[in-house]
């Protein structure tokens, strides 16, 4: 696989782009329900941890849908950081998150 482009084909830059548009609509619609963003904005994902979260929910539909064991699910993010380099330093920040919870 290219490491720019995931399987629909969009590169990194688009999917950075949709992830900015989505968390900006997350914070409009917090905000218009009357929470303060000072109070909310740490709860969120960054841009990259979104584009992660896009991609591994990807590879769980081309995979029927199925939800990965843990392990599977450490590989299946430990693939997306080798197909996306730029993502690497995401990928394993997160996966330091999930094996502490």
């Amino acid at each position: 696989m290219d490491e720019t482009r995931n399987r629909r084909g969009a590169s990194l830059e688009v999917l950075r782009a949709e992830a900015h548009d989505e968390l900006q609509t997350v914070i409009m619609a917090r905000a218009r329900g009357g929470e303060d963003p000072w109070s909310f904005m740490s709860e969120l994902p960054t841009v990259d941890e979104l584009v992660v979260w896009m991609l591994r929910a990807e590879r769980i539909r081309a995979d029927g849908d199925r939800l990965p064991s843990p392990a599977r699910d450490y590989r299946l993010l430990r693939q997306i950081a080798l197909d996306h380099p730029a993502l690497t330093t995401t990928v394993w920040s997160m996966l330091g998150r999930l094996s502490s919870a």
